[in-house]
């Protein structure tokens, strides 16, 4: 029997200290790895914040900017504190309870991608 066991979604980027800023600064995951072919070419690397991994890549054939995606949490409203306390300069991201019965915060990054991080409502 095939089992599916996770996804890792690839994320398009423009401009690898923003990318680190936003990502390792602002969110806290984790640099885990990076690679480029060779100095001059575009980074590929990957960051990771308990169980959620991404794939953050300069190269234009990987994907397209502009990708949305939703992340579980458990306490959503600590992730929440925890990003209004640094005072990050390009996003200051509220909570929404959403009709389905989750809470919602959502973030886009400097290249246009949504991050929806969500949780149940009471959870």
């Amino acid at each position: 029997m095939v089992k599916i066991l996770s996804t890792t979604p690839i994320l398009r980027i423009f401009d690898e200290a923003k990318a680190r800023e936003f990502y390792v600064g602002f969110l806290g995951f984790t640099l885990d790895w990076e690679h480029r072919f060779e100095p001059g070419l575009p980074i590929y690397f990957q960051v990771t914040r308990g169980g959620c991994t991404l794939h953050l890549s300069e190269h234009h054939g990987d994907c397209s900017a502009g990708a949305a995606m939703r992340i579980q949490v458990e306490n959503i409203e600590e992730l929440h504190a925890e990003l209004s306390a640094k005072q990050y300069k390009y996003a200051r991201p509220g909570l929404q309870d959403m009709p389905w019965g989750t809470r919602d915060m959502t973030v886009h990054d400097p290249f246009g991608n949504r991050l929806t991080f969500t949780s149940a409502i009471g959870s």
